[in-house]
C-alpha cells in the first residue's frame, strides 16, 4: 500500500505544485474554451490527456523510445503554444469546433510524459511490475487534473456569470497568459546551444 501512497502523491504533485507550472498551463488552455455546463466535456479532456501520457511512460518504461530531455523540456512549452494559438482562431464554441481539443490532449499527453519517463524508469526497481505504480500514479495526475480544472471552471463561471466577463473574452485571456508564460518557457529552454 505503501507504493500505491507514493504513485499517487508523485502523480497528484505531477500537476499540482508549482514545478508543473507547464503541465497548469496546458490544461489551462485546453480548458479555457470549456464553460461549467461542460464539465463532462472536460473530464473526457483531461482522460485524454490522462493516457497520451500514460503511454509514453509505459514505453519509456519498457525502453520502447527515449528522448533527450532538453528536447521535452522545450517541447512542453511548444504544446501550450499551439493550444493556445487553436483557441485564438477559434469561431464558436460548437462540438465541430472544438473535437479538435480531443486530438491535442491526447496527443500533447504523450509529449508531457515524457517529462517524467526518466523518472519513473529510475525508480521502478528492474524485477517490479510496473502496472501497479502507473495505475497510482495515473490516478494521481487525474485527480490533480480535475482539481486544476475545477478551479478554472468555477473561475470562469464567477468571470462570466457574476462579472459578466464574454465567453470568448474569458478563452482569450487565458490563452494569452497561457502563451505568454509559455513563450518564455520555450526560449529559455531552447535546446540548441
Amino acid at each position: 500500500m505503501e507504493d500505491v501512497k507514493l504513485y499517487f502523491d508523485l502523480g497528484w504533485h505531477h500537476i499540482i505544485s508549482w514545478s508543473a507550472l507547464d503541465h497548469i498551463l496546458f490544461i489551462s488552455a485546453l480548458a479555457a474554451v470549456y464553460i461549467l455546463k461542460d464539465w463532462k466535456k472536460v473530464l473526457i479532456l483531461v482522460t485524454a490527456f490522462t493516457i497520451g501520457h500514460s503511454l509514453t511512460l509505459v514505453l519509456s518504461v519498457y525502453d520502447v523510445i527515449r528522448f533527450s530531455n532538453k528536447w521535452v523540456e522545450f517541447l512542453i512549452p511548444c504544446t501550450i503554444i499551439a493550444t493556445a494559438i487553436f483557441n485564438f482562431f477559434l469561431k464558436d464554441f460548437t462540438y465541430k469546433s472544438l473535437r479538435l481539443n480531443y486530438f491535442l490532449a491526447l496527443f500533447f499527453g504523450l509529449i508531457h510524459g515524457m517529462s517524467f519517463a526518466n523518472s519513473i524508469r529510475f525508480m521502478l526497481a528492474s524485477d517490479q511490475t510496473i502496472a501497479l505504480p502507473l495505475l497510482s500514479f495515473n490516478i494521481g495526475l487525474e485527480v490533480g487534473q480535475i482539481a486544476v480544472v475545477t478551479i478554472i471552471l468555477l473561475i470562469c463561471y464567477l468571470s462570466i456569470s457574476i462579472l459578466k466577463v464574454h465567453r470568448k473574452v474569458w478563452m482569450l485571456l487565458l490563452s494569452v497568459i497561457a502563451f505568454g508564460v509559455a513563450l518564455k518557457m520555450a526560449v529559455e529552454r531552447w535546446p540548441i546551444n
